[in-house]
């Protein structure tokens, strides 16, 4: 039998965690972060983890997945998805609502779709043989495999052609084991905004971390020998403020292109989710621009509404 996972999805600055830990306090829930870059610590002002949020009405909100690995470690999708499982399980074991909470739609989508293709490994020689090939080479080379080996494969870019080849030549020498994980019956619930809106709160906030201590933390990072490559790989903030330290722009030039980097960013996010939706994937959407207390009370009506549905059926 399945249980309910609410799911507070959105881009970066929509105020993903601040309702979700509200929903937590109100429904006796437990936050399970979907965030690649809060799983590592001490990246706490660039990656936004604002653990501030995490109490509510002077109570802790219990949360998972955040400062579970060292900067610099390697993380992927099936190892967020091995994670979260057990933290579903530590979270229903204890009778509390599971809400699963971030802007990393590839992590989110691996659940909801339980693809089987992220266990995967990479294939970094194959991988420097195809990078640079047009998209029409690489459907060839994909239809020179069998065509059950083929099946899961996505022909919108040559990013996910190469993702496709590297999962058929795994499959044409090796087994993937099948995992079975416990069912789940998803309520998600997506923030949307205006795109001015959402374009002032996010360089609002990026404005606020770097007046308190995103430098600094990049700085602490690599004084304590995550290298500046790994930096940069991890993400927008560090890979600016890398830039920045190593005196190739400015600080008015840092503030202006990462602002820029991440509204753009913030749209890629959106496209993302929206493919979700053509996967079939149903997203409740709601406005932040209609503020707290009116998205806490229709997050609340919608989950109840939908766990009743469960219930029923």
């Amino acid at each position: 039998m399945s249980s309910s996972l609410v799911i507070i999805l959105g881009p970066t600055a929509s105020g993903k965690t601040n309702l979700a830990t509200k929903i937590a306090y109100h429904l006796e829930g437990e936050i399970i972060s979907a965030d690649s870059r809060q799983i590592f610590k001490g990246m706490d002002i660039g990656t936004g983890k604002d653990l501030s949020e995490y109490v509510v009405g002077g109570n802790d909100i219990p949360y998972h997945l955040i400062d579970i690995k060292d900067a610099g470690e390697f993380y992927n999708v099936n190892n967020f998805k091995q994670d979260f499982y057990s933290a579903l399980k530590s979270v229903r074991e204890k009778n509390k609502l599971p809400i699963l909470c971030g802007g990393t739609g590839m992590y989110i989508h691996s659940i909801l779709q339980n693809q089987p293709f992220t266990a995967v490994p990479k294939n970094e020689k194959l991988r420097s043989e195809l990078v640079g090939l047009e998209k029409n080479k690489l459907q060839q080379k994909l239809n020179t495999y069998p065509e059950k080996l083929t099946l899961h494969a996505d022909l919108n870019s040559a990013k996910r052609l190469i993702r496709a080849i590297e999962i058929a030549e795994f499959l044409s020498y090796n087994d993937l084991p099948l995992t079975e994980y416990p069912p789940i019956s998803p309520i998600v619930i997506g923030l949307q905004s205006d795109i001015t809106y959402r374009r002032q709160q996010i360089l609002n906030r990026l404005n606020f971390r770097l007046e308190n201590g995103l430098i600094a933390e990049v700085e602490n990072l690599l004084a304590i020998g995550v290298p500046a490559e790994t930096l940069i790989f991890y993400g927008l903030e560090y890979k600016f403020v890398v830039a920045y330290l190593k005196n190739e722009i400015s600080y008015s030039e840092l503030k202006d292109k990462l602002g820029t980097a991440i509204c753009q960013y913030a749209k890629r996010q959106m496209t993302f989710f929206r493919k979700m939706e053509k996967d079939g994937i149903d997203i409740n959407w709601l406005s932040t621009e209609e503020g707290e207390s009116a998205l806490l009370k229709k997050t609340i009506e919608i989950i109840q509404q939908k766990k009743s549905l469960t219930t029923i059926s």
